[in-house]
């Protein structure tokens, strides 16, 4: 039985064993789905933090720390 996946950009099926496009149909799939991903189309959500002061005089003084045990 031949395994077939779903085309990540166009969603047609295509072989798994064989396909030098794989996970992509086509090449043309893969090209849409590289310059999306150059285009920084792809991204994941991120969480803006702000250190605090205490945050900063923490890490410095790790940081001193281990440069005392060099």
């Amino acid at each position: 039985m031949l395994m077939e996946i779903k085309c990540p950009t166009c969603g047609r099926m295509a072989p798994y064993e064989g396909n030098e496009f794989r996970p992509f149909c086509s090449e043309r799939c893969r090209l849409i789905d590289f310059g999306a991903w150059v285009d920084e189309e792809y991204s994941l959500p991120a969480e803006g933090s702000s250190l605090t002061e205490e945050d900063l005089q923490h890490i410095e003084r790790t940081m001193a720390e281990k440069e005392r045990q060099r």
